[in-house]
C-alpha cells in the first residue's frame, strides 16, 4: 500500500491532506495527481468516501514528481483564470494549517513564487567521497515544505519551459528560479512534516493526539 493510504487515526493520510483544502474558504477547487492504477481506489475510498467535493480532477501522475506537477496544471487549465492563484501541495502533509495557507496566497499574489519552509536546526555538512569539504553557514540554510505558491500562468510556463530544455527541478520553486523568477519564504511549521516513513507516522500520530477530537 502507498503510504498515502496508510491510516493516521483511522483515516488515510491522504484524505486528512485534502480535507484541509476542503474545509478552507480560502481554497475553490482540487486537482489530485497520483498514479493511473490507483485512480479508481482514491475515487471510491478517500473522494467520494469523505465526501471532497472540492476535487475537480482526479488526473494520472508521471514517472517524475515534476510530470505529474505538469499534468495538474494541464487539467487546471479549464478552470483557472491569469492571475489566479494555485498551490502545489504533498499529499502526505497533513498537518499543513490556515495561516500558512493565507500568507502564501497572499504572498504568491504580489507576483512571486511563495515558499513555505523552515529554518534548519541542524548543522549541515557538505560531502564528497565521504569527506567533508565544507560547511555551510546554518542561517543560510532553510529546509523546503508544501505549498509552494504561484500565480497560475507563471508555473505553468516555468513548467512548460524546463520540459522543452530537459530540465529536472527538485521542486516547483527550482523551476521558477531557473526561469528567472524570484521566490520568497514564507514561515513554516515543524509540524507541517512530509510522512515518508515509520518514524514520521510514529511523529504523526503524537500530533494528531494534540488536536480536538483528533479530526483530520
Amino acid at each position: 500500500m502507498n503510504k498515502q493510504y496508510l491510516q493516521l487515526g483511522g483515516i488515510p493520510i491522504v484524505a486528512r491532506t485534502l480535507q484541509v483544502f476542503q474545509d478552507s474558504p480560502l481554497i475553490s477547487g482540487i486537482i489530485l495527481v497520483i498514479p493511473e492504477d490507483e485512480i479508481p481506489y482514491c475515487r471510491r475510498e478517500v473522494v467520494e468516501k469523505y465526501q471532497l467535493s472540492k476535487v475537480l480532477h482526479v488526473v494520472p501522475g508521471g514517472p517524475e514528481r515534476q510530470h505529474s506537477v505538469l499534468n495538474g496544471l494541464q487539467a487546471l487549465q479549464e478552470h483557472a483564470a491569469p492571475g489566479d492563484i494555485i498551490l502545489i501541495h504533498d499529499g502526505v502533509r497533513p498537518f499543513i494549517d490556515e495561516p500558512i495557507l493565507q500568507q502564501s496566497i497572499d504572498l504568491a499574489a504580489t507576483g512571486v513564487g511563495a515558499l513555505v519552509a523552515v529554518q534548519t536546526k541542524d548543522t549541515i555538512k557538505v560531502v564528497q567521497n565521504g569527506a567533508v569539504i565544507s560547511t555551510p553557514e546554518r542561517s543560510t540554510l532553510w529546509q523546503a515544505q508544501t505549498p509552494q505558491s504561484f500565480r497560475f500562468e507563471q508555473i505553468l510556463a516555468a513548467h512548460h519551459q524546463a520540459l522543452q530544455e530537459g530540465f529536472l527541478g527538485t521542486d516547483d520553486c527550482s523551476l521558477l528560479e531557473r526561469f528567472n523568477g524570484t521566490v520568497k519564504i514564507v514561515n513554516g511549521s515543524y509540524r507541517n512534516i512530509k510522512i515518508t516513513t515509520p518514524e514520521d507516522l510514529v511523529l504523526a500520530e503524537a500530533f494528531l493526539g494534540q488536536t480536538a477530537g483528533g479530526r483530520p
